[in-house]
């Protein structure tokens, strides 16, 4: 049992070291704005935008299965509300189609990885390319900017500046406020639900939950659409954050969804994962571009940073998982 509690505090340990690495650094060569007010809610705000969609890409993984298009799929509808608004359309109107368009795309991968039996992987690999095509034609390939007298002053979710009028509560970014609740949400569902304990039994052993009377093909595209209603929530929050709409965004931003989960102790074999983890693991990535950017270290080295940190913790999943023989195989000769 300890030993179970230590490998699920292991991501909080490792973001409070990353947390004390970086302030000692900042104060030694920086400027000390690592740990100021302003900048943890930075690093807050801009984990909530990899939080919020990386919660359905947990839904994924822990199921077994894997979702490429999710940063097609987001800032393809983020585009949809930045159309909606500079057309003039009522917000609630557009937030509608932004939140159909999430769940449609969502809804489509898991119809047709439940009918083909295809791997997610390749499905997925395919539609990450349809949906960016899609926003690029919608768009006409250009960025779309709304009209800001057409933006709702209550949009700026994102803002971490001084002005206490524009938070949820006060001092506290709305983009986390909203990321807490949905997770808290989604948390809940997936500990004390009957659809909750099947996504994590179809993800250990899939045979094994058609004998249980699983409904498997149901459960998966569930699992995507739900994980759609996230991305399209992600497409808000990146509407709000950037104020335009732009579908080629979203190239790359599967990555790091992906990594926030793996990060948090998510297993790519299925049958593991918490929304606890997967807020820790965004909050990873996000402190380290933020202390490496007060470090003044380029991003080209942040992101060989962030991606041998990636590396380590799918190595320290094999470990788990007792892989590869040959390095047990040592301790045992």
């Amino acid at each position: 049992m300890l030993k179970k509690l230590l490998w699920q505090l292991g991501p909080l340990v490792a973001l409070f070291v990353i947390l004390l690495f970086f302030s000692l650094a900042d104060s030694i060569w920086g400027e000390g704005y690592f740990m100021s007010a302003r900048n943890l809610r930075v690093i807050s705000s801009s984990a909530a935008l990899i939080a919020v969609p990386a919660f359905g890409m947990t839904l994924i993984i822990i199921s077994g299965g894997i979702d490429l298009s999710a940063g097609t799929a987001l800032t393809l509808s983020g585009t949809a509300l930045a159309l909606c608004l500079k057309n003039g359309d009522p917000i609630m109107n557009a937030m509608i189609l932004m939140v159909g368009v999430g769940c449609v795309c969502g809804m489509a991968n898991g119809v047709i990885i439940s009918a083909t039996k295809v791997v997610p992987f390749i499905v997925t690999l395919g539609t990450m390319t349809i949906f960016l095509g899609i926003g690029q034609i919608v768009s006409s390939e250009s960025t779309v900017y709304a009209p800001k007298e057409n933006i709702p002053e209550w949009l700026s979710l994102c803002y971490t500046g001084g002005n206490d009028t524009k938070y949820l509560i006060p001092k506290i970014p709305t983009s986390v406020v909203i990321a807490a609740a949905l997770g808290i949400g989604v948390a809940t569902m997936m500990r004390y639900t009957v659809f909750g304990r099947n996504v994590f039994a179809i993800g250990s052993s899939e045979s094994t939950a058609r004998l249980c009377g699983i409904n498997v093909p149901f459960t998966v595209i569930s699992v995507y659409t739900i994980a759609g209603f996230f991305v399209a929530v992600g497409g808000l929050l990146y509407f709000a954050d950037v104020k335009n709409g732009n579908p080629s965004d979203g190239t790359g931003k599967e990555l790091e969804i992906i990594a926030a989960v793996v990060l948090g102790g998510g297993s790519l074999s299925g049958g593991r994962g918490s929304i606890f983890g997967t807020m820790i693991g965004a909050l990873i990535i996000t402190a380290i571009r933020s202390g490496c950017s007060q470090l003044s270290i380029p991003n080209t080295y942040t992101h060989i940073i962030i991606g041998c940190i990636i590396i380590v913790a799918v190595i320290v999943d094999q470990l788990r998982h007792g892989s590869p023989e040959w390095f047990f195989r040592l301790f045992r000769n």
